[in-house]
């Protein structure tokens, strides 16, 4: 009878595992699960980490490689048309091709008016912001940053919009002979 009470015991040691047998699964689980759960939560980091150094890093570099490029390529151009115009026509004015050719850039009027233009673009929006940040301040919607940041944000804009329009007024004041010189040989060349 001892003889079978300890074959059935034994039996039943072997179908389950020893208690600390047990106690390592589970740690194995819980680890396991843990591990992913990090494994998730850094690959959510490192992704948001690309994104960020992308828009700040690549994204300008890609810009002011296309603008690059871009002014390359047309001051390639110009010179492919003054070789074929030379080729033609040696004798032919270089200056007056040149004129020609070359772009015409911004009277000083429109330099200004479009700084007027970003000025008061600027000065609206801060002015927009600013109230936004007080309406949210008042009714206590948000956070308690939400206000400040929208305030802030428009007292930045407010400051560069109140720049660009100094820059009008006072090259407005400057450049008027300038101006005025540019627009007659505007209107004789018309």
């Amino acid at each position: 009878m001892q003889a079978e009470r300890n074959a059935s015991a034994h039996v039943i040691a072997e179908a389950q595992p020893a208690e600390p047998e047990l106690k390592r699964r589970n740690w194995f689980k819980k680890t396991k699960s843990v591990t992913i759960k990090i494994q998730y939560i850094e690959m959510e980091h490192l992704i948001t980490s690309l994104v960020q150094i992308a828009i700040c890093c690549v994204l300008p570099i890609m810009v002011v490689w296309l603008i690059v490029r871009n002014k390359m390529n047309e001051t390639n151009q110009r010179t492919q048309i003054m070789l074929a115009a030379i080729e033609k026509n040696p004798e032919m004015d270089i200056e007056e091709i040149m004129k020609k050719i070359s772009r015409n850039g911004r009277l000083l009027k429109e330099k200004l008016l479009t700084k007027l233009l970003w000025g008061t673009l600027a000065i609206l929006l801060g002015i927009g912001l600013i109230g936004f940040g007080i309406f949210l301040g008042e009714n206590q919607l948000g956070g308690t940053d939400d206000p400040m940041t929208a305030i802030c944000f428009g007292l930045i804009s407010l400051g560069v919009g109140i720049a660009f329009l100094v820059n009008y007024f006072v090259g407005k004041k400057m450049l008027a002979k300038e101006i005025e010189a540019e627009e007659k040989s505007v209107t004789e060349q018309a």
